[in-house]
This record gives structure tokens, sequence and C-alpha cells, in this order.
């Protein structure tokens, strides 16, 4: 560890590569990622719009839907605009303090986004398996404070690897692969200055845990609804479960999926080109996808839209 101490920074700035190809398909990429951008951006938004102006929807479901749709539109954020201005850029370059920057909030809105879907399949377990409790336990007081825990803690658990990085020694090489500043690509410049194997367990670990933790309770909670719900006598309960809960399943399994393939194990050297696919398709898009997701086979939220937009 003293030979990592002691290499000082070298580095004022990394090279962010994002798609590099002709200036055609570029511009054809651009357009694909700018178009699912603003799309994003209005259909999270609808659902916030549906949620605060309809009445109906002030439960706790839909109030944490419409939390987790805030908190896709800060996620698509924090990667989405940088990544739309590097096409045009020369240098495609971004300084080290914005690249951190970058990292914990990317990190940060990432681990948020577990919490909030465990607390929603958690929110589907009561509903389902606990109906008489329900109203009493999750209250709007109850959900109003388990948001607020999943934005604190979400912020601060990656803390800790995020300071870590800082203290890595970057000496020379500052070519990332990937279209932001993302955690396997730094720990593989560090590395290949100095061994860190401590800060690749540490970061692996933390993101191992919080993965495996949140996905395993989510589809426990899922095994005990599925339970209940096939003893529903009536076809059409069933029904009705499982249309509750199947979207919640289709964001999970598309999320936990790409990152379980990211994040288990930072820098452990994915096929080149690979990590940035699957950063693409988890951080943009599955937040595009979701609104849509959410809202097709839902009935009062159909309606909710309708009255958005101005229809009956």
């Amino acid at each position: 560890m003293s030979k990592v101490s002691n290499i000082s920074h070298v580095v004022s700035e990394f090279i962010l590569l994002g798609f590099p190809c002709r200036w055609e398909i570029e511009i054809f990429l651009f357009s694909i990622f700018f178009i699912t951008y603003i799309l994003t951006l209005l259909g999270n938004m609808a659902i916030m719009c549906a949620v605060h102006w309809d009445r109906r929807l002030h439960t706790p479901m839909y109030i944490l839907l419409a939390n987790f749709s805030f908190l896709e539109i800060c996620y698509v954020n924090s990667d989405v605009p940088n990544m739309l201005a590097n096409f045009f850029s020369q240098t495609k370059t971004i300084s080290f303090a914005r690249c951190l920057l970058q990292l914990y909030f990317f990190f940060s809105l990432g681990t948020t986004e577990c919490l909030f879907l465990s607390i929603m399949a958690y929110d589907r377990f009561l509903a389902i398996c606990c109906p008489l409790h329900y109203p009493t336990v999750m209250t709007t007081k109850f959900c109003s404070s388990l948001v607020i825990f999943c934005w604190v803690y979400g912020f601060l658990w990656f803390l800790i690897p995020v300071v870590l990085v800082t203290q890595l020694p970057f000496c020379g090489p500052n070519v990332i692969d990937d279209f932001l500043c993302d955690l396997g690509p730094l720990l593989a410049l560090a590395s290949a200055c100095a061994p860190v194997p401590g800060t690749v367990l540490i970061c692996g670990t933390m993101s191992s845990l919080l993965i495996f933790a949140t996905f395993f309770y989510i589809a426990g909670s899922y095994t005990l609804v599925l339970r209940v719900v096939m003893q529903v006598p009536s076809v059409a309960g069933r029904k009705k479960a499982f249309s509750t809960c199947s979207s919640h399943l289709v964001v999970v399994f598309l999320f936990y999926g790409s990152v379980m393939m990211t994040y288990v194990s930072p820098g452990s050297g994915q096929a080149e080109g690979m990590q940035k696919f699957t950063t693409l398709f988890y951080s943009v898009l599955t937040p595009f996808f979701n609104p849509m997701i959410y809202s097709l086979r839902n009935k009062e939220m159909k309606d909710a839209f309708k009255k958005v937009v101005g229809g009956s």
C-alpha cells in the first residue's frame, strides 16, 4: 500500500471515447440518444404530473412511483447530457474533478434506485399479503419516511468507494472506453499504475452486497406474493393481482440483469467495449421504458394520463 500512496496524481483530465465511429454514424447515434433522452424526460414527467393532479392516485403505490419517476429523471441527467455533448467534442475530455463528481452522482442515484425498487416490492407485499394491515402500516407518513430513507442512504452508501477512488494513483493512462466515468474503467486505469487490490475488493464487495441484498429481498417478496395470488379463487382476482406486480417485475429484471453484468466484479476486465453497452442499457434505455411499462397495463394510470393531456 505504501507504493500506492507515494504515487501522486499526474492525470488532470480523462478522455471519454464514447462511441467512436464514422461521422455519419455518430450523427445517427446522437439523434437516437437525443430523442430517447427527451422522451424519457417527458414520459417520467407525465407520470409525476398524473399522480400529482389525479387525487385517485394519491396512494402509497403511486406516490412511490412518482418519486421513482423523479429519480429516473435525475438518473439520466447524470450521464446523458455529457454523452450527447461529447458527440460534438473534438477532445472528448472531462476534468478529474468532474469525472469523480459524475461517478458519485451516477452511483448514488443507482443505489437509490435499488432501494426504491425494494420498497416498491415491500409495498406490493403488504398490499397483497397483508391487506387488512396495509392501511395502518403503509401510511402517508411512513411512505414519506421510506422515500427519505432511500435518498439519504443512497447518497451515503457509495461515499466510501468514491473517496477511495480519489486516492488511487492515476499516473498517465487517461483514456476511458466508455461514455461516462464508470467505476470499472477507472479501477483499470489505476491498476495500470500500481496494484490496488484493496480498493477493488472494497468497491466490489459494496456493489455486490447492495445488488444481491436488494435483489434477493425483491425476489423473496414476490415469491410470497405469488403464493398468495395463486390461492385467490377467482380468475379475475388473480389477473388483477398479477397486473399490479408484473410491470414492477419487468423493470426489476431489466435493471438488475444489466447491473449484475457490470458491477458485481468491477475492474475484472469485461470483454472490450461490452461494459459501455450494459451501462447504456440500464442507465439510458431502462428509464426510457419505465413509463411505458408502468402505464400500459395500468387502467388508473392510463385514465390519469388522459386528464394530463386534456382528454376525457
